[in-house]
């Protein structure tokens, strides 16, 4: 597994090698100590407490979600399908905030994301269904939810189909312009 950075602050992508014969292939998702080697920070991959999956049909969109306080850090990656991955910076004081950045994620090349805390995520189902899992640093608390609603015109992302399906949580999430009053 090799470690890529990105054009926002802190977000890595997670190359795995896989091994291909004739039964199939090998990979190894997740590598805890090249993970923690690479951020210098000894003992953060064990800090990630609960594993969660969901699946979406083809141009469902999931986001764009964060939390407030300490934040969430999460590895998330396509085990099923692909998606069009979306992260954008609601960290004040980075130098990449209110950027945004869009990654493909498939179960063909395994790559996934290392989200630090402090960043909106969101996808876009571009398969018949894709499945995303998720690794979490900490325990859900609903009273720390933030939401911006995914076709917000002031974050202008790109959505590459039409919308299938949104939850209704999605559909009630708020501006970009809301966010950021919150944030300061």
């Amino acid at each position: 597994m090799r470690i890529e950075e990105t054009s926002l602050m802190d977000v890595l992508i997670l190359v795995p090698d896989p091994f291909h014969d004739e039964r199939g292939l090998f990979t190894r998702t997740f590598d805890a100590q090249i993970f923690d080697d690479h951020l210098g920070r000894p003992g953060l991959a064990a800090s990630f407490i609960q594993d969660s999956q969901s699946r979406s049909a083809q141009g469902v969109i999931r986001g764009m979600h964060g939390r407030s306080g300490r934040g969430e850090a999460k590895l998330v990656r396509c085990a099923h399908g692909a998606v069009h991955d979306v992260l954008v910076d609601i960290r004040k004081d980075s130098p990449t905030f209110g950027h945004r950045q869009a990654f493909r994620l498939d179960d063909k090349d395994f790559r996934h994301l290392y989200v630090p805390p402090g960043l909106l995520h969101g996808f876009q189902a571009l398969t018949a269904t894709a499945d995303v899992c998720y690794r979490i640093d900490r325990p859900h608390n609903p009273a720390e939810d933030l939401a911006v609603a995914y076709n917000d015109p002031d974050l202008g992302i790109d959505w590459p189909l039409p919308v299938t399906s949104i939850s209704s949580r999605d559909a009630r999430a708020g501006s970009w312009a809301t966010l950021l009053t919150q944030l300061s």
